[in-house]
């Protein structure tokens, strides 16, 4: 059972691809959307979310694209998660509808997922980018040798 919502999922293949294939040059949108059959708009919404958090860095230009903002050792899954849970757009995927919760919602559901929720996340705070791209290359889950640079002062 994955207790993530699809936009964090995405945020997190989204930053791995980036940490893994940003070398020499960023990575476009156009490029990530491809990899993981995506409508680039859809994807665009989301890089921009994780370059206001300071986890990508989008550079313009007819080579612009993305890169990580810090050392993928630097960045966690849990940094991904909020990133992208805290946007407007990652509000309302699960079925929220807006309106007033009862009680029981209130005062005793809501608070208990949220003390789960927590502990998710420190668990989530323990993987770092640079983990899951270790996993990536020794699984040759995109098929070619790994690149060997992943920050850039």
């Amino acid at each position: 059972m994955n207790l993530l919502p699809r936009r964090s999922l995405l945020a997190i293949a989204a930053v791995v691809d980036i940490a893994y294939h940003a070398r020499p040059a960023p990575i476009a949108a156009k490029a990530l959307s491809a990899r993981h059959s995506l409508p680039p708009r859809h994807l665009e919404t989301l890089l921009q979310v994780l370059v206001r958090s300071g986890i990508l860095k989008g550079v313009r230009g007819p080579r612009g694209g993305y890169e990580l903002a810090r050392e993928r050792r630097r960045i966690t899954v849990a940094d991904i998660v909020r990133a992208a849970s805290s946007s407007p757009a990652g509000g309302h995927e699960d079925g929220d509808e807006g309106g007033e919760p009862s009680a029981l919602v209130r005062d005793v559901v809501v608070p208990a997922i949220d003390r789960a929720s927590e502990i998710f996340l420190e668990k989530l705070q323990e993987i770092t980018v640079d983990d899951l791209c270790r996993a990536a290359q020794n699984g040759r889950v995109f098929g070619e040798a790994a690149p060997t640079l992943d920050f850039n002062i």
